[in-house]
C-alpha cells in the first residue's frame, strides 16, 4: 500500500466515530467512511497542507454526512415517537413502516485501538446513546459544529473552513446547538455513570435476572422511573412496576430461555441476546444497551434486531454442541468485547 493511503487509513479510525455521531447509524457510518476514503484517496495529490490531514478528513467526512442527512429522516428511539404505553399486558405495537431507527455502535470500532485511557474515557462519554438520539434533533449543520467544537475540539476558525463559512457564524450556531441539547437532555441522561466496576455488576446482575427468568431480581435492579424500549415496536414502558410487569408477562418465558453474553456499546454495559429457539438451540435476538447510575439501571434500550449481535462479533447462533465444544471461545470473545480488565460477569 502506498504512503498516501497508509496516512489514509490510519486516520479513517477516528472519523468513524465522527459519522456515526453525526448520522446515529453504524450501517450508513461505513457507508460515509469509505465514500471518505475515495475522495481522500482522489485528492490528495491537491491537498495543500493548510490544515492537518486529520482536519481535511474531518472536512470531507462532514460534507458527505450533510448531503447523506439532507435525504434521510431522523434517527429515533422509541421514546421519541409518543408517550409511554399504559398497558404492559398488551401486545406491544410495531412502529410504521419506514421508521429509521438508532443504531448502537459497538466500543470495539472505537476504543480498539487508543491507548491512551484518557483517549479512550472521552471517546465512550461522547458516544453515550442518550446523546446519539438528542443529537437527531439538532439539523445538520448544527450537529456538525456542536461535535466539531465541542466533542472533536477544533477551533472556531478550522470548523468554519470546513464548513465553508465565517467564524461569527460558527459562534452562533454553536449557542443555538447547544440550547437545544440543554432543552432536550433529560436530568437521568446527565446523571454521572458509574465506575466499570460498578457496572460490571449492574450488566452481571441484569444477565441473571433474565437468564433464570427472575423479575423479582429486576424489580431490585430497577431504577424507579426506569425505562424500557424496544425498536422496532412503537410501543416503550416507564416506571419500575409497569417495565416489570411487562417483561414478567411477556419476555423473560421460563428460566433457561434466555442465554446473554456482555459486550459494551456507545460506552455503556450491553448484553448480546439469544432466545431459545428449540430443545438445545439459541439463536441471536438482539442487543440490549444499559444505561445505569451507580446502584440501578434506569434504561433498558432492546434492539431486537439478530444483525447486530452479529455485528457485535457473536454467531448468529449456539448450539448445545458449540457450548460444549466452544464455550470457551465464546466467552473468551465476550470477555475481550466488554471490559477491559476482566469478565463482566465478575463481581
Amino acid at each position: 500500500m502506498s504512503s498516501r493511503g497508509t496516512v489514509i487509513i490510519g486516520l479513517l479510525v477516528v472519523v468513524n466515530p465522527h459519522c456515526y455521531r453525526m448520522l446515529g447509524s453504524v450501517h450508513d457510518a461505513e457507508d460515509l467512511v469509505q465514500e471518505t476514503y475515495l475522495r481522500a484517496w482522489r485528492s490528495f495529490d491537491g491537498f495543500q497542507g493548510r490544515s492537518s490531514v486529520r482536519t481535511w478528513l474531518y472536512q470531507i467526512a462532514t460534507n458527505a454526512c450533510l448531503t447523506a442527512l439532507q435525504h434521510r429522516g431522523r434517527r429515533v428511539l422509541p421514546s421519541g415517537l409518543g408517550a409511554a404505553g399504559d398497558d404492559p399486558a398488551a401486545e406491544p405495537a410495531m412502529a410504521p413502516t419506514g421508521t429509521q431507527w438508532l443504531q448502537p455502535m459497538p466500543d470495539a470500532l472505537v476504543t480498539a485501538e487508543a491507548a491512551d485511557p484518557a483517549s479512550v474515557a472521552v471517546a465512550r462519554d461522547s458516544l453515550r446513546l442518550a446523546l446519539i438520539a438528542c443529537l437527531q434533533y439538532l439539523n445538520g449543520r448544527q450537529r456538525a459544529v456542536l461535535l466539531l467544537r465541542d466533542v472533536l475540539g477544533l477551533r472556531a476558525a478550522e470548523v468554519a473552513t470546513i464548513l465553508d463559512t465565517s467564524t461569527a457564524a460558527v459562534k452562533s450556531t454553536l449557542q443555538r446547538a447547544r440550547a437545544r441539547l440543554d432543552e432536550i437532555a433529560t436530568a437521568a441522561e446527565q446523571a454521572a455513570a458509574p465506575t466499570e466496576p460498578g457496572q460490571r455488576a449492574l450488566l452481571a446482575e441484569y444477565m441473571a435476572a433474565f437468564q433464570n427468568s427472575d423479575a423479582a431480581a429486576l424489580e431490585r435492579l430497577l431504577h424507579r422511573d426506569a425505562v424500557i424500549e424496544m425498536p422496532p415496536f412503537q410501543t416503550w414502558f416507564e416506571g419500575k412496576r409497569t417495565c416489570v410487569a411487562y417483561l414478567a408477562a411477556q419476555v423473560l418465558g421460563v428460566p433457561g430461555d434466555w442465554m446473554l453474553f456482555p459486550t459494551r456499546a456507545n460506552g455503556q454495559p450491553a448484553a448480546a441476546a439469544y432466545l431459545r429457539e428449540t430443545l438445545g438451540c439459541y439463536r441471536a435476538f438482539g442487543v440490549a444497551v444499559l444505561t445505569t447510575t451507580p446502584d440501578a439501571v434506569t434504561r433498558i434500550a432492546a434492539f431486537c434486531d439478530p444483525d447486530l449481535v452479529i455485528m457485535f462479533g457473536f454467531p448468529s447462533e449456539i448450539s448445545d454442541t458449540t457450548l460444549r465444544d466452544g464455550a470457551a471461545e465464546v466467552l473468551e470473545h465476550a470477555r475481550a468485547e466488554s471490559f477491559p480488565g476482566g469478565s463482566a460477569t465478575a463481581r
